[in-house]
């Protein structure tokens, strides 16, 4: 073979070598973001109660970086931007997603919306955990703090608004400007009932799902107490289904959640939109990355909710083991 055949032979090699290893490639990673259907498209964003700020309707939560690794949480968070997301919440309590988001959301810091919470309830230990949780999430102030899962009159709300309470802390910081806007999430209607009558708010986190609004009457007195003062309110557990059925779980991506959610494309779509169209400003996904992304491609599709979707939705909530009650603990 003739020396310039013999290059010729190698450089048709290494190309399809090459051909090769890029299609391998593309079979286990995902495509480049600008590639990416849809992704031209922005989520749409409401008003943050009485602030004049605008965030968009679906937020990220924060706690599903505790399950994944920090190159996943990076092309997670990157993902969330790209897709117009720009209210991004966590919290202490969840595990070391705090130190993973401020890594990955340090080049998109000052054009989010940074949301943290809080779960002591005096004055000092707030006071210590804010410190940690602004060195862990490289910024210099929170955009929303939160008193976190409000749970009891007695226990949470009568402490916190006590002497020596967290909400002294609170006040002291956000006269400073480390805490720019308050809010609290909570998991019962009393506690929330409470917190919202004890002073003003920003903002409330609440579990806000057809099955249980229409299964057991459960949060219609809570928003119509938050939207009669102002407040902007965030929904969770909109893609919860019930409690997880008594036997052996079938292991899988969603095996690892204290709920079990909802998995059929539809029903996750009406789920969504229903809670979006009760007037709330944004939702917020659970901690799996696949229903992040689910909630994403919802968000940016998003209609409101029609008067036969909620009577089916009515229907698919009869006969669940609904997780939250008026009157009982999760």
């Amino acid at each position: 073979m003739k020396r310039r055949d013999l290059l010729k032979a190698v450089a048709l090699s290494a190309a399809g070598l090459t051909t090769w290893r890029q299609s391998a490639l593309a079979a286990v990673a995902p495509p480049p973001l600008a590639e990416r259907p849809g992704n031209r498209a922005t989520l749409p964003k409401r008003p943050f109660g009485k602030t004049g700020i605008e965030l968009s309707i679906i937020g990220f939560g924060g706690f599903v970086l505790a399950r994944l690794d920090p190159d996943a949480s990076n092309r997670l968070v990157a993902e969330a931007f790209e897709r117009g997301v720009n209210y991004f919440d966590v919290a202490p309590e969840y595990g070391d997603a705090e130190v993973k988001l401020g890594a990955a959301l340090e080049p998109y810091r000052k054009a989010c919306f940074l949301a943290c919470k809080t779960a002591q309830r005096t004055a000092e230990r707030a006071r210590a955990e804010f410190r940690r949780s602004l060195e862990r999430l490289k910024t210099d102030h929170i955009d929303l703090y939160q008193l976190h899962h409000i749970r009891k009159v007695k226990e949470d709300v009568e402490v916190v608004f006590g002497k020596g309470g967290a909400w002294e802390f609170i006040q002291e910081a956000k006269k400073d400007g480390r805490i720019r806007h308050v809010g609290f999430s909570a998991h019962t209607e009393a506690a929330a009932l409470a917190a919202i009558e004890k002073s003003e708010f920003d903002s409330i986190m609440f579990p806000l799902n057809f099955s249980y609004w229409y299964g057991a009457n459960f949060g219609p007195r809570v928003l119509q107490a938050a939207k009669a003062k102002g407040m902007a309110v965030m929904g969770i557990k909109s893609l919860a289904r019930q409690r997880w059925p008594q036997g052996p779980r079938d292991p899988g991506p969603y095996s690892g959640m204290w709920y079990q959610p909802i998995t059929h494309p539809q029903e996750q779509a009406m789920s969504v939109r229903w809670t979006l169209s009760q007037g709330v400003t944004a939702v917020l996904p659970p901690y799996n990355d696949i229903l992040h992304r689910r909630a994403f491609e919802v968000g940016l599709a998003y209609t409101p909710i029609t008067d036969a979707e909620t009577e089916q939705l009515k229907g698919l909530a009869a006969g669940l083991d609904l997780l939250f009650r008026p009157g009982a603990e999760p």
